[in-house]
């Protein structure tokens, strides 16, 4: 198998990074219309103002991260046919990680929206707290300490946009 030219890498990482970001704005999207519905439903005039309060950090965090991962689509469309897919992949890597930052908040946020709405405050916090270290081992914890496992296995880092920026 021949290696891949610099132009062939960094058209593979957008395609690999369009592939991840599909997968986080179908979650995103889904979490964000279902917080946008929310105050139109019959029960969410028995919330409490902590309730409320909740409420709304997790609705502009998740519309912050829908804007964080749609936005290399719109950069995309400015860098279209400029030779720019360096500055692109580059871009959309730091909005990926910006827009899951954001959708922990908004995950987080709404669980603890809703076990606070159905239990006794303290379980809620407690299910929350669970719920976002779960989201951080799967997300930021395995991630970083599998980045050198089988180093010497496959050469795979420029998979990693992270691993090919500075290249």
């Amino acid at each position: 198998m021949s290696k891949e030219t610099e132009k062939q890498r960094w058209q593979r990482n957008f395609a690999d990074l369009l592939q991840e970001l599909r997968v986080a704005q179908t979650g995103v999207q889904i979490l964000f219309a279902f917080l946008l519905t929310l105050p139109f439903s019959n029960g969410f005039t028995r919330t409490s103002e902590f309730q409320r309060d909740v409420y709304i950090v997790a609705l502009l965090a998740a519309a912050a991260a829908t804007a964080l991962i749609i936005s290399p689509v719109a950069f995309h469309r400015a860098l279209f046919r400029q030779g720019r897919k360096p500055e692109l992949v580059r871009f959309a890597h730091r909005m990926a990680t910006g827009g899951l930052a954001f959708m922990l908040i908004a995950m987080v946020s709404a669980v603890l929206l809703i076990t606070d709405f159905v239990l006794d405050r303290p379980i809620a916090f407690l299910l929350s707290a669970l719920t976002g270290f779960w989201f951080l081992v799967f997300w930021v914890i395995l991630p970083f300490v599998r980045r050198n496992w089988g180093e010497d296995d496959i050469d795979d880092d420029d998979d990693d946009p992270d691993t090919t920026i500075g290249r």
